[in-house]
């Protein structure tokens, strides 16, 4: 008889979850049984009528050809840090160190990992991308929700986050455009942001990978550019803010990649710009290499799409918003006209937040509308705690028809039920 046992996973991958891609297991029975089905919970634009530039296609089999396919340096390859070094300058950043990375995932988990410690904590926005919850329970760390107020257009409650910080709390989350309720932060938001991580010494983490998807007519702004000296033609609102263009002082990593702006997720290319005053980042930034390093570098010939998405043609850009805006418009439309449902307008990305007006568990909600209509949402709370209210996320990436379709499903259904 064998002396073998069971091999038990580290604890460490207990509390992991990613409800984006989990609820597609109740998909995945309706499926089995016959049923036909309305994907609007994964936000890859290539599954719909979407494409990949084809000139970024073009780079990156051009350096397939040129026997770009062993390894770069770990950093990543000086034409794709030289493209990010310069749009980052352009938005008013000033970068002190650039990584390139397989996807902006990898620059998130690489600057968790070389900043939190058992025990310590990390505030992140809720609702909020759940990748963050994720990376912070296999290390050990604590996610500490701070809420978004609906009633503010989904902007940081400020006051919130204050009570939120205590002595093991090490950096500040930010989305913006945020995932999922599509919200565009202002300056003002921003601003206080700051002031806030100054006056506790904390990080500024700031995920702008959607910065290009604004769907109001105003242009995002980088946090890192918002300094005083800045020109105010670029800081009146109108623009998407990038948080480190607010502060070249305050240690703040920027995250972005081609996933999203530029309709290539499967590539897996992201990175990371580290910025802040020398002496106060140059030990992160080393801690941060260091794992950089251990693990080789991004695809090497997808490097070189770099160059050519941040310096070339960007009409789609232009062809996507517009398309988008139409959708969202519909979106917000339709919802807002259900019985029960109601519904913010998104300005970024492409993700409504509507809530559920009932008395409800949005994940049972959800569970069951996937079962009875095929329509595939995701639960509000697999989003975060906060709010303490029944929503959930809409991506608005398919077509008119397809949304319509699954509009009129989800209003059939909250007839049927609620009526």
């Amino acid at each position: 008889m064998s002396t073998l046992k069971k091999i038990n996973p580290s604890r460490r991958t207990e509390h992991i979850a990613y409800a984006i891609r989990d609820i597609v297991l109740v998909a995945d029975k309706r499926k089995a049984g016959g049923g036909d089905l309305f994907y609007l919970n994964i936000g890859d634009p290539v599954l719909f009528d979407f494409h990949t530039p084809r000139h970024l296609i073009d780079a990156t089999y051009k350096a397939m050809l040129d026997d770009y396919t062993g390894y770069s340096a770990s950093e990543g390859v000086p034409e794709a840090i030289e493209a990010v070094r310069q749009e980052a300058v352009g938005s008013g950043i000033e970068p002190y160190e650039i990584l390139i990375t397989t996807g902006a995932s990898e620059a998130i988990d690489f600057a968790l990992s070389a900043l939190v410690n058992k025990g310590e904590n990390v505030l992140v926005p809720s609702p909020g991308y759940p990748l963050y919850n994720a990376l912070l329970s296999r290390l050990i760390g604590e996610p500490r929700p701070y809420l978004l107020d609906e009633n503010n257009a989904w902007q940081p409650d400020i006051d919130h986050i204050e009570k939120q910080i205590d002595k093991n709390t090490r950096a500040i989350v930010i989305i913006n455009p945020n995932n999922p309720t599509g919200a565009v932060y202002s300056e003002d938001t921003l601003r206080q942001v700051i002031e806030l991580a100054r006056r506790y010494n904390l990080v500024i983490l700031s995920d702008e990978i959607y910065d290009k998807l604004i769907l109001n007519g105003q242009h995002h702004i980088s946090t890192a550019s918002l300094d005083k000296e800045l020109p105010k033609l670029i800081l009146n609102g109108q623009h998407h803010i990038s948080t480190a263009s607010l502060d070249k002082e305050l240690p703040i990593v920027t995250f972005n990649g081609l996933s999203k702006c530029y309709l290539a997720p499967g590539f897996r290319i992201g990175w990371s710009i580290v910025s802040g005053a020398q002496e106060l980042v140059r030990d992160y930034t080393e801690a941060m290499k260091k794992l950089v390093r251990a693990r080789l570098c991004a695809s090497h010939p997808k490097q070189f799409a770099i160059s050519p998405a941040l310096n070339g043609d960007q009409i789609h850009i232009k062809e996507t918003t517009e398309k988008l805006i139409r959708r969202r418009d519909l979106t917000v439309e339709r919802l807002n006209a259900i019985p029960g449902i109601s519904c913010q307008k998104p300005d970024g990305a492409f993700y409504a937040f509507p809530r559920i007006e009932e008395d409800v568990d949005d994940k049972e909600f959800v569970k069951s509308l996937i079962r009875e209509t095929g329509v595939v949402v995701v639960h509000g709370s697999g989003f975060g705690p906060l709010p303490e209210t029944p929503h959930f996320r809409v991506v608005f990436l398919p077509p008119e028809d397809i949304l319509n379709e699954a509009y009129d499903r989800l209003e059939g259904y909250m007839r049927r039920h609620f009526s």
